[in-house]
């Protein structure tokens, strides 16, 4: 019932696999705590950097609202970021995850007023054929309407 390919390990690799238990408890004493705010500047340019991308290329939001230009999208990714960090920050909340949530929900709330915005004044906005899909599907949508409603009659 044994495995040929399996063997036992030698007795001096299973001490040195119970050791390491023993000396990361000494140094988890020493270690700072892991905290969840503020973020650090990698996911802060995680963000940043997603948020262009979001903002630049063609997507569920790109449908509706249309795209930004790389240089538009960048310098608006950085304001939104920027202006969602200082309000999370601002917040009297002690716990580290709802400061998080609410920094996440900010970006969110930024970004589609950003983007309402933008799509208000068309010069502003990218035409990624945003604006000819958001005709489209209402026209399509007439004329199924039309097609199905003399077959209801009928």
């Amino acid at each position: 019932m044994s495995d040929p390919e399996v063997t036992p390990a030698p007795s001096s690799e299973v001490e040195s696999s119970i050791e390491p238990p023993q000396n990361n408890q000494h140094h988890q004493s020493t270690a700072t705590p892991f905290t969840i705010w503020p973020p650090s500047q990698r996911t802060r340019d995680a963000v940043i950097n997603r948020l262009i991308e979001t903002l630049s290329t063609p997507s569920i939001l790109s449908k509706r609202y249309g795209t930004l230009s790389s240089e538009e999208s960048s310098a608006v990714a950085l304001q939104i970021e920027n202006e969602a960090f200082a309000a999370a920050s601002a917040a009297s909340e002690d716990d580290g995850i709802e400061i998080l949530q609410l920094y996440s929900k900010e970006i969110s709330k930024r970004m589609l007023d950003t983007v309402k915005t933008r799509a208000a004044t068309p010069s502003t906005a990218v035409d990624n054929g945003g604006a000819a899909s958001d005709d489209t599907p209402s026209s399509s949508l007439a004329e199924e309407t039309v097609t199905v409603a003399p077959e209801s009659g009928a």
